[in-house]
């Protein structure tokens, strides 16, 4: 009953984004990640959703994945306890776009430049963290001809807080909860005449709702800003952090000393410049990781004996990345940009007892690999009446180990009302073979690999009524050559090119403000997948319906999502349907105090995102917030 009234709800547009959630519908909203240099989306002819800063942190998340997945039609990601990630075997944080999964197929960014483990090519989901965003921007379909490889699917864009006014902001917020559950965040922003600084610190930590399930995590952000002059502006930031994970095993099949230990860092140095009819960005950056694996051992693994040696890497993706957009002459706005790229990954395995390093059954040498990348691309959007707007765009890429690649994409935007915008696109998504599909494990590795490709089309409308907003999309993509597991041209089974698969589906979002206390906001989404081709981790229906109320020194924030046909895999119960019902109380008796409670899954409910692993019945979290 409860899945029909949101299925009806959502597409007679009976919902709401509310007073801070109606920017990211409405159509004069400013984006940076769809064509590198900040435009209204109704110029834009690719799907972008916003999520902005009130959003994220109007739920008490350390963490910006579980916003996400409410606000972002068509994007789940999966979680597998009470706090944390995790990697490896029993991790979690896997970005799945319109179906596209296995998490790199969907990149993520930070400010702009790619942020994940380059040996196995996937974000890690630990390192995306509140303290560090100012709001989020999502593009849904191939992103490729900007941002390269791995941008396929789509990308998830952290555009990263920054100080405006002059001035000094201090915040704190701690909580506690269930299962030993501990979140604390600190941060500082400065801004004086010309320079800027925002630094920020969190803690968490939480025994999770299984043994030997335990999770810890610190880290630090810190950007600082320098407008040279009124056209120059000079950034350097980053951020780093580090978790302690341990996962159980399966319900079935326990684990002991199944642990990992993992460090990521970033750091990013820009040069900005505006002037009338031109602005571009010069980059330096640099993501890294350390990683320190324990497999475990139980009564299905390694004959209940545990494990003699660690599993080891260390990578680095470094880069320079400069783009540069000029309006020819009237209406035109036109980027150009060159990307260097070197991608580093050393893997390895070292004794328990006296930490020597063993030798591995890696293809790649000693365990190491280098590659490089090059890429140039322009994109050329032009005004061909005042209601009308065509974009085209095209990439050449080239890695010294997959070769080269041409990306084009197209779009038609058209204003037919002044409050109203349709969209037509087509565009080339790839993604080039991980170190770990090439190398990785003894005959498994297959150093013949072709990268993957796919091509997205698209039709959306949106427009906005007054305080009614509403935005509804369709799709059809269509893969090639992804990467699975095979018989080998020599007989043996490791990774290949599997083939293609194809999926359609719609998105919905819409935004009411009643008024000024209370708001609704809801979105659908709908993936149809090939038979025998479904990817783990795509749910077949998703709706969302929340709700923000906030009356004096009271504010509410609650909302449900109903998941159906969820895939996990399983050869016993492949698909899974639940309805989760989250909300938030807040009370404010002084405008610097806030006193919080969360509750997540308040109905109960039992299902698994990942096979084996049992989510957590209802949780709880209450902390303060003080702001000065």
């Amino acid at each position: 009953m409860q899945k029909h009234f949101l299925i009806a709800l959502a597409l007679s547009g009976l919902v709401l984004q509310g007073s801070a959630q109606t920017d990211s519908l409405a159509l004069q909203e400013v984006v940076v990640t769809g064509t590198r240099h900040a435009t209204e989306v109704s110029r834009l002819p690719m799907n972008v959703t916003v999520v902005s800063r009130e959003q994220l942190t109007g739920n008490f998340q350390q963490s910006i994945l579980p916003t996400l997945t409410q606000e972002v039609p068509g994007l789940f990601i999966n979680s597998r306890g009470v706090m944390g990630y995790g990697v490896s075997g029993g991790g979690s944080g896997s970005f799945n776009l319109r179906g596209l999964s296995g998490g790199s197929r969907v990149l993520v960014l930070i400010d702009g430049h790619p942020q994940y483990a380059n040996i196995f090519d996937h974000p890690i989901g630990d390192a995306y963290q509140t303290m560090m965003a100012e709001r989020v921007e999502v593009v849904s379909g191939p992103s490729s001809v900007l941002y390269g490889s791995n941008a396929m699917g789509g990308v998830v864009n952290i555009v990263t807080r920054k100080m405006h006014e002059d001035g000094v902001r201090n915040s704190i917020n701690v909580g506690a909860g269930s299962y030993g559950s501990i979140q604390a965040e600190v941060s500082n922003q400065i801004r004086q005449g010309r320079f800027s600084s925002t630094a920020a610190a969190q803690y968490s930590r939480s025994d999770n709702h299984r043994p030997r399930m335990g999770f810890e995590q610190y880290g630090g952000y810190l950007n600082l800003g320098y407008d040279i002059n009124e056209n120059f502006i000079a950034r350097l930031s980053a951020d780093v952090t580090h978790f302690n994970a341990s996962h159980p095993g399966t319900v079935s099949s326990p684990l002991y000393e199944a642990d990992q230990y993992i460090t990521r860092g970033v750091v990013n140095a820009s040069v900005s410049n505006h002037f009338d009819g031109l602005d571009g960005t010069l980059m330096v950056y640099s993501n890294f990781g350390r990683h320190k694996i324990n497999d475990g051992y139980g009564p299905m693994k390694n004959n209940n004996t545990p494990q003699a040696n660690l599993f080891r890497s260390k990578d680095a993706l470094t880069g320079v990345s400069f783009f540069e957009t000029a309006q020819l002459f009237e209406g035109n706005h036109t980027t150009i940009g060159a990307d260097y790229q070197h991608i580093y990954g050393y893997a390895y395995n070292t004794s328990r007892a006296d930490g020597s390093v063993l030798p591995t059954n890696y293809k790649a040498g000693t365990g190491t690999s280098h590659r490089n990348e090059w890429a140039a691309y322009v994109d050329f959007r032009q005004d061909v009446l005042e209601w009308l707007t065509i974009d085209a765009g095209l990439r050449y890429d080239w890695q010294n180990v997959s070769g080269g690649e041409w990306v084009p994409q197209f779009g038609i935007v058209a204003r037919p009302v002044s409050d109203g915008v349709l969209k037509l696109t087509a565009a080339k998504g790839f993604r080039n073979p991980s170190m770990m599909e090439l190398y990785f494990y003894g005959t498994n590795g297959n150093e013949a690999l072709q990268a993957e490709r796919l091509w997205n089309y698209e039709l959306s409308w949106q427009q906005t009524l007054g305080r009614f907003s509403y935005k509804t999309n369709i799709f059809y993509l269509k893969a090639d050559n992804l990467v699975g597991t095979g018989v080998k041209p020599d007989g043996v089974v490791g990774r290949i090119n599997t083939g293609s698969f194809e999926n359609a589906g719609y998105e919905l979002q819409a935004s009411y403000r009643v008024n000024r206390h209370f708001t609704v906001h809801a979105n659908r989404s709908y993936i149809h997948q090939q038979e025998g081709r479904e990817q783990p981790g795509t749910p077949e229906y998703v709706d969302y319906l929340g709700i923000r109320w906030q009356q004096g020194p009271f504010a509410v924030h609650a909302g449900t999502q109903h998941v159906s046909n969820y895939y996990t895999g399983s050869a016993t119960a492949p698909y899974q349907t639940f309805t989760l019902v989250n909300a938030s109380l807040a009370y404010s008796p002084l405008s610097s105090l806030k006193l919080w409670v969360r509750g997540e899954n308040l109905m109960r409910q039992h299902y698994e995102l990942l096979d084996g692993y049992p989510m957590p019945l209802a949780t709880f979290m209450a902390g303060v917030n003080v702001d000065f």
